[in-house]
């Protein structure tokens, strides 16, 4: 049976098939987040996969690769999110981003994930636009449609919200 749950803690400590990586389109080491699982995989090895698949991706892309030096978990997907700084509203891409993860964890063959709020962060724009929240929004959304879409095939979302500010921000989503 699928559920989805809402943490306060990194998703790169969580025990899962796939830890998501809120990735940029070139795939190389950023801040936050991202900084966070190169080191935890190992930069050389996380680098070298990474340069091996086709760039730039498009908001919303998710890709695969091993989880290298990561033991809590064995894949890490990176999902795309839009820069709402850039393209304010483009929520579009952001559920895109969450749901596109979810597939490419079935495809192959996964069925524990667990999420940062992607485009919460350094790619949230305007804070006056409750950028966790609507990442939260987005994430909720993907895993509707997505156990809609495949009733038949069970995944365990852990969405993790990392500060207790975006904590706050999106608890009342999961009726905490």
């Amino acid at each position: 049976m699928s559920k989805i749950e809402l943490l306060n803690a990194s998703c790169a400590d969580q025990t899962v098939d796939a830890v998501v990586n809120a990735a940029n389109d070139g795939l190389w080491a950023g801040g936050g987040i991202c900084g966070v699982i190169f080191a935890k995989a190992g930069m050389r090895e996380l680098t070298d996969a990474c340069s091996r698949i086709r760039v730039p991706l498009n908001d919303g892309d998710a890709v695969i690769t091993p989880s290298f030096n990561m033991t809590n978990a064995r894949a890490i997907i990176h999902a795309v999110g839009p820069n709402l700084s850039v393209t304010p509203g483009a929520y579009d891409k952001l559920f895109d981003a969450y749901y596109n993860s979810l597939v490419v964890l079935m495809d192959n063959g996964y069925h524990s994930i667990a999420f940062p709020l992607i485009s919460a962060g350094i790619f949230g724009g305007d804070p006056a636009n409750h950028p966790a929240r609507r990442s939260a929004e987005q994430c909720l959304a993907a895993y509707t449609k997505f156990t809609e879409d495949h009733p038949s095939y069970d995944i365990d979302v852990k969405l993790c919200a990392f500060s207790a500010a975006e904590m706050d921000e999106v608890k009342q989503l999961f009726g905490n």
